[in-house]
């Protein structure tokens, strides 16, 4: 995986420096915002893997920024650790109820905070909920998405996936794939706070394989908005010469090069107004028809 990503909230300049210095030397990317509300913006434009948060802030304290974060979809799988000065039951207990990860006191052991963090972002990784390249949802919260929007009214599915990207990562190597993965996955972010609901939910099921839940009618305009930018804004992921001209040559099974054109994107978009569901692999399978319909249809074009 590429480098994790932390959000420091903390409004003591000397501990959110110490602490950028110090994780960013583990090889960590580390960002710092030194009021609640900087915290909810920056999470809103890029999903950090962890999230450290002091509660004292000069805004809104970290208890309302925990519970934000939890109870917005694209947000509430992010892990929280709590940085603060109070040592009282009733605060660690507070914290916990929101929903926080784990609870540590100032002053701290810079140490032990290392091995939270550590041991923070494996459990997500471990249970399947996070993908540790994006840091977007993957396997059982987006099963748990899935399991939700069965019995709702209005929503729609949206499978992507990004066309020509295996020749591209045999060319460029993993590295510049899982940046492609990151871009992507902030990509769909950015074009969902453009058209789409504090609701719509984005999962990374997998390699390159996205998928959005958002409402019928915003659906179709953020279909049109994902294939342009992307087609557009992937090509600074290439060479010059490549794409200048276009496409790539890349080796086959039999060793011999083959011309592969630049990443697009293939999306299938499944809703409860056209289909009747009985559980959620049909709704899965429905959608991944569609895409290939939509890959088979663009490459034609």
């Amino acid at each position: 995986m590429g480098k994790a990503r932390l959000l420091v909230v903390e409004d003591d300049a000397d501990i959110a420096n110490m602490l950028k210095i110090y994780f960013s030397g583990l090889d960590y990317d580390v960002d710092i915002a030194p009021r609640g509300s900087a915290a909810l913006e920056k999470t809103r434009q890029v999903l950090p893997h962890l999230i450290i948060l002091d509660i004292m802030l000069p805004d809104i304290d970290g208890y309302e920024v925990c519970r934000i974060l939890r109870t917005n979809t694209r947000t509430s799988h992010i892990p929280v650790i709590f940085l603060t000065q109070k040592d009282e039951r009733s605060d660690k207990l507070q914290g916990l109820e929101l929903g926080a990860d784990d609870y540590i006191t100032k002053p701290f052991d810079i140490e032990e905070l290392k091995l939270r963090v550590q041991g923070a972002i494996r459990r997500a990784e471990r249970e399947s909920l996070t993908d540790p390249r994006s840091g977007l949802p993957a396997g059982r919260l987006i099963e748990d998405q899935l399991r939700r929007i069965i019995r709702e009214r209005g929503w729609a599915l949206m499978d992507i996936r990004i066309n020509h990207f295996d020749a591209f990562s045999d060319v460029y190597g993993f590295v510049a794939a899982d940046d492609v993965l990151r871009f992507t996955g902030m990509l769909i972010g950015e074009v969902l706070d453009e058209l789409g609901t504090e609701r719509d939910f984005v999962g990374h099921a997998g390699g390159d394989n996205f998928i959005i839940i958002t409402t019928e009618e915003a659906a179709p305009a953020i279909y049109k908005r994902l294939k342009e930018r992307f087609a557009e804004e992937v090509k600074s992921h290439y060479n010059f010469i490549d794409r200048e001209q276009g496409y790539i040559l890349a080796p086959n099974g039999e060793g011999e090069t083959e011309r592969h054109p630049l990443m697009t994107l293939s999306i299938g978009t499944v809703m409860p107004s056209r289909y009747e569901f009985a559980d959620i692999r049909e709704i899965t399978e429905l959608a991944a028809e569609a895409r290939r319909k939509d890959a088979a249809a663009s490459a034609t074009a």
